[in-house]
């Protein structure tokens, strides 16, 4: 990773052209964020291992997959197989974090971990210094296109300094309303991975979008 990365969110591309969508982002970016959703931790549905599988055959993209689900531990395997590259669980979701994130690795995957807006940032923070990735959702996860929460930027420098303080290079990432005006906010306050759903896909020019959020940070 550079400095910062792009992490196009595949939910809000459409559906029924998957690849086209995928090749419009592909070149302007290495990362591609696929949220699965069970219909339990959060209120929607979305893919699973079959369209991981599906996609994996036609792009080289890194895949980081977003478990949404209340029992990751049983779905390691299953997308480690269907090509995913990091998995990020929810802190929420298990009662094992450390464990968790040892069977992850022990698939050849790197590990991430993400936090609800509704979860005091505390609860993520012994865990920063053993993770490639730390996930601050940034709205109530479940759909597209919501609003970037207000109390993201004191998350967000909350666990930048924890992650300072313990010396990780884990990546600080954001997921949820991400757009030209909050990349900036959420990069000054620590953040380094910008998840972008709509912003990206919503545009008539996906890899166009990339470069523009791109240029929002470092201008």
């Amino acid at each position: 990773m550079s400095d910062f990365e792009i992490a196009p969110s595949l939910l809000a591309a459409d559906f029924g052209y998957l690849m086209r969508d995928i090749k419009a982002v592909e070149g302007k970016t290495n990362y591609l964020h696929l949220d699965v959703m069970d219909g339990h931790f959060v209120d929607n549905l979305s893919i699973g291992v079959p369209v991981v599988e599906s996609i994996r055959k036609y792009t080289d993209m890194f895949f980081d997959v977003h478990l949404m689900l209340t029992n990751p531990e049983k779905f390691v395997k299953p997308f480690a197989d269907a090509g995913a590259d990091m998995l990020t669980f929810h802190i929420e979701c298990t009662n094992d974090p450390e464990r968790l994130i040892t069977l992850i690795r022990s698939k050849g995957l790197k590990a991430g971990i993400s936090i609800h807006p509704d979860t005091p940032i505390e609860k993520v923070i012994p865990f920063v210094d053993k993770v490639d990735l730390v996930l601050v959702m940034t709205v109530v996860p479940g759909f597209g296109g919501s609003s970037y929460l207000d109390v993201s930027d004191s998350r967000i420098k909350a666990v930048r300094k924890a992650l300072d303080e313990k010396g990780s290079k884990a990546f600080l990432s954001v997921d949820g309303g991400i757009n030209k005006k909050t990349i900036k906010e959420a990069y000054d306050s620590g953040a380094r991975y910008f998840v972008a759903g709509t912003a990206v896909f919503g545009n008539e020019d996906p890899g166009q979008a990339v470069e523009d959020l791109r240029a929002c940070v470092t201008m």
